[in-house]
């Protein structure tokens, strides 16, 4: 069916004209003058001249405000309650219009079978209300509550019902369209969710209704001031996305498929369980579902959760072939676990195997400072490697191929680099991280918010969007431009460039944008919160983008408290630069001024917003742990959790040492139990609190953590972890293995714990990735007989070692002299414990005092001083 539209002859002329059922009469009688008007000049006549005269039938004549509109247009009119006086059609001195109230009365179909114009009295009542005339219509017209809107309908079965609809539409000054044009439908009438109108509406943002919206406006047919068209009125009778829908949901917990199940209820579908035969559409969990536990028939869709909460974001039925499930492809870490099942008797194959294995663990994670580049030559290709990567051994750097091999003399060894370029190129990869995590708020989350024409409408109000990300673009672009200059600094390094000017340059700015957002995060939260639970869109927009990899399966509401940590990791950051830069540097003042900048940052935000439970807790590990850094008390640090474990290397401290682990939000605190140790100074003060019952071994930053180890429970190895990590000061990769020892203590809960940390401290949305399962062989970890006889006399054995060897050091040999000394006549390629080693753990009390010289002398057994030297390097170095 065509549409209506307005034709106008001449000045205050206006027809209504339906031309796919134009009235027969005008069409025979003045057909050519009508179409010759429209060129000729409008002065003259085209049509003959006819009064018109309205004739008020039956209880219309009775509505005083009907006749009130007619007389203010100047219209004459006649009462009468017998229409067949007037309705042959067969005056021509007049063009009678008839005022009915009731379209379904006898009067009403008498005058239609014979073709005469029918009114309603609210199409009287609008046009006298905008000072028009009459419209001419050639099929009845009631009312103008649909005037401009056109209609498609899709979905629908039965003929009468579409028949009924449609000639309400008309009615109500609507028009009716067989095909969806999207230029000229304003709505869609769908009784099903299939289909390509259905489709094509969702597509081109076009309102989909359901046939209760021209039911519903009908009934306002006598309000003048009514439209259909009104969005607050036309928004219940959306239809719902998954109407015609049933719903069964694959590998999600318990939690989450209750509430899906709850959602779908109330967003029009039903819920089966999964592989039941009605079942329309399936909904997997792509992340934990591998291959499904049926072949699925055609008829069923197996789609990802993404479709399921952009259906609901969307208010309508997304597209099923953008959302389909596929089998997921394995994990592509075949050549880290080649290495870690590699088996050989040899021990210095081993260490040599070891430490491959954990370059290759840290390598595939580490995240290049720099930009991709191209490669112009092989020379300078061999020296980027070097530069980006400290851990490689010279193997890497040997050519495939014999051709390929370049001079000695253009293959200069390169030195190695700083402990202050270390920690620059750490500080430049976190902002860099930071800058993404900020990129990836902004275009997952806030873009899309203020986006204009969403479909279904706007999911959140402008005020709501402001609360929750208030100054997060100014930090944005603050922090851009400190990327571009440390990415400057890092790429052209030199020990003279400063770190700590590329910070206070951009001090006024961070003052600017930062305690905006940090004061008022714990209410951008709370918005976010109520939000998700009073706006289902909303809701489902979250699910929809906190699950794209990007976020790394983290909420907003995780992704920005980013913010809030980021400042005062910078800082530790900085004071670990300052830390190795000499004090002839002109940057170590800078660094100390920047340092200040960010503290003065900091004192801008209120102290309130800050203060947590875990800050209480921080006093009680100091308390707890004798010889704790006085740099763990910091306002910006918490407690995040504690585990007991044993040690099951030989870092950072002995095997079979019970060691307590503090994971603080930016740094790991390794404590072990002291000693009980007969000690003959007492305070004469007196103890005012419990002895500290542990000892302090280190204060280890997250960012150095490279991977977490997952290692496997079997009969030699139970509840154990290790720990990869690599400090500024070291060039290789060092491994800190654990047993759990409490049973309340889950690992895989406490991993993922530490992961996340970690993945906070260094800007990184992966967590997950930081953690490698692997074998206790191939790191060459065991629990077995840790506790054995001989295992405790061992123990025993090295720590009556120890206290001799602190005895014999009472000398007037200052401290710092000795450890040169140990350090001088140590041999630095020599790392590998020998068999001295061994025999230096089965030597009893006796012989380890017969054997142990006086410290002054310098002439300690290679097995100490080559374990000495070990532990030197490995802990008291690093931190």
């Amino acid at each position: 069916m065509a549409d209506s539209s307005i034709v106008t002859l001449g000045p205050g002329r206006s027809l209504l004209v339906d031309s796919s059922v134009y009235d027969s009469r005008m069409a025979e009688t003045s057909k050519e003058q009508f179409f010759m008007g429209l060129h000729v000049d409008e002065s003259e006549d085209v049509l003959p001249k006819v009064e018109t005269r309205v004739v008020l039938v039956g209880e219309a004549g009775n509505i005083a405000e009907l006749e009130k509109a007619l007389q203010d247009i100047n219209t004459p009119y006649i009462k009468t309650d017998n229409v067949r006086d007037f309705g042959d059609g067969e005056n021509c001195e007049f063009e009678t219009v008839f005022v009915l109230i009731d379209f379904q009365a006898p009067e009403y179909s008498f005058l239609y079978k014979n073709d005469n114009r029918i009114l309603g009295p609210s199409a009287v009542m609008h046009c006298a209300s905008k000072g028009e005339p009459l419209p001419f219509s050639s099929r009845p017209l009631y009312s103008m509550t649909m005037l401009n809107l056109s209609l498609c309908f899709t979905g629908f079965r039965k003929k009468d019902e579409v028949v009924t609809l449609v000639n309400l539409v008309h009615h109500m000054g609507g028009t009716i369209r067989k095909d969806f044009d999207s230029t000229k439908v304003t709505h869609l009438i769908a009784r099903s969710t299939h289909g390509e109108k259905y489709r094509l509406a969702v597509c081109m943002g076009t309102p989909i209704l359901t046939p209760e919206w021209i039911h519903k406006a009908w009934e306002h047919r006598d309000d003048i001031n009514f439209h259909a068209g009104n969005e607050e009125f036309r928004t219940e009778f959306k239809v719902p996305p998954f109407q015609d829908c049933v719903l069964s949901f694959l590998g999600f917990s318990e939690e989450e498929r209750t509430n899906m199940e709850e959602r779908t209820q109330k967003h029009g579908g039903r819920f089966q369980a999964v592989g039941d035969e009605r079942c329309t559409h399936l909904v997997v969990e792509e992340n934990s579902i591998k291959e499904l536990p049926f072949t699925p028939s055609k008829r069923l869709y197996v789609v990802k959760q993404e479709w399921f909460w952009g259906s609901i974001q969307m208010d309508a039925r997304a597209g099923e072939t953008m959302y389909s499930y596929e089998k997921p492809e394995s994990p592509a870490m075949k050549k880290a676990v080649s290495l870690l099942s590699l088996t050989t008797p040899n021990s210095g194959r081993k260490r040599r195997r070891l430490r491959e294995t954990l370059a290759q663990l840290t390598k595939e994670t580490e995240i290049s400072p720099f930009p991709p580049r191209k490669r112009p030559s092989a020379e300078h290709s061999l020296s980027m490697g070097s530069l980006l990567d400290i851990s490689n051994t010279p193997d890497t750097f040997k050519s495939s191929g014999e051709n390929a091999r370049l001079p000695k003399s253009s293959t200069p060894a390169l030195p190695k680099q700083s402990a202050r370029w270390q920690v620059s190129k750490e500080l430049y990869q976190t902002e860099s991280n930071y800058v993404d995590i900020l990129a990836t708020v902004l275009q997952l989350f806030k873009y899309p918010l203020d986006k204009e024409g969403q479909v279904g409408g706007p999911i959140l109000a402008q005020e709501e969007i402001k609360t929750i990300f208030g100054s997060i673009p100014d930090i944005y672009e603050v922090h851009t431009r400190i990327k571009v200059d440390l990415e400057e600094l890092v790429m052209n390094w030199s020990e003279e460039r400063s770190v700590g000017d590329i910070i206070l340059k951009y001090s006024r700015e961070l003052v600017k944008a930062y305690p905006p957002f940090v004061n008022f995060f714990e209410m951008s939260k709370e918005t976010i919160v109520r939000c998700e639970r009073q706006k289902p869109r909303f809701h489902a927009f979250l699910k929809i983008n906190q699950a794209k990899p990007e976020c790394g399966r983290q909420t907003l509401g995780e992704l920005l408290i980013r913010p809030v940590q980021r400042l005062p990791s910078v800082a530790l950051l900085l004071n670990d630069i300052k830390k190795h830069t000499s004090d002839d540097n002109p940057d170590k003042v800078t660094l100390e001024k920047a340092i200040e900048s960010l503290k003065e940052v900091m004192t801008h935000i209120n102290e309130d917003k800050r203060k947590t439970e875990g800050q209480k807790q921080i006093f009680d590990v100091v308390y707890e742990v004798d010889g704790c850094p006085a740099n763990l008390l910091s306002s910006h640090r918490s407690l995040v959790h504690r585990v007991e474990t044993i040690a099951l290397g030989d870092k950072p401290c002995d095997r079979g040492e019970h060691v307590t682990l503090f994971l603080f939000n930016d740094c790991l605190e390794i404590a072990r139990k002291r000693h009980k140790v007969i000690t003959t100074f007492r305070s004469p003060l007196g103890q005012t609190r419990p002895p500290a019952q542990l000892k302090h071994i280190a204060l280890m930053p997250l960012s150095q953590i490279r991977r977490v180890l997952d290692i496997q429970d079997t009969e030699e190895c139970q509840n154990a972890f290790a720990l990869v990590v690599h400090p500024p000061t070291e060039q290789e990769n060092l491994l800190f293995s654990f047993q759990l020892t409490a049973e309340d203590t889950l690992k895989s809960a406490w991993l993922k714990t530490l992961c996340r940390q970690v993945a906070n401290t260094i800007c990184r949305a992966d967590a997950e990735d930081l953690i490698q399962s692997t074998d206790p062989d191939s790191v060459q970890v065991s629990t077995k007989d840790m506790d054995s006889t001989l295992s405790r006399a061992s123990r025993a054995i090295k720590k009556t070692s120890k206290k001799v060897t602190r005895a014999f050091s009472f000398t007037k040999t200052p401290k710092r002299v000795l450890q040169r000394a140990f350090l001088a006549n140590g041999t630095p390629d020599d790392k590998s414990p020998g068999p001295d080693a061994d025999h230096m753990g089965r030597m009893s009390s006796s012989s380890t005092l017969a054997a142990v010289h006086s410290p002054s002398m310098l002439n300690l057994s290679s097995a100490f001083e080559r374990k000495y030297h070990t532990f030197s390097r490995s802990t008291t170095h690093l931190f």
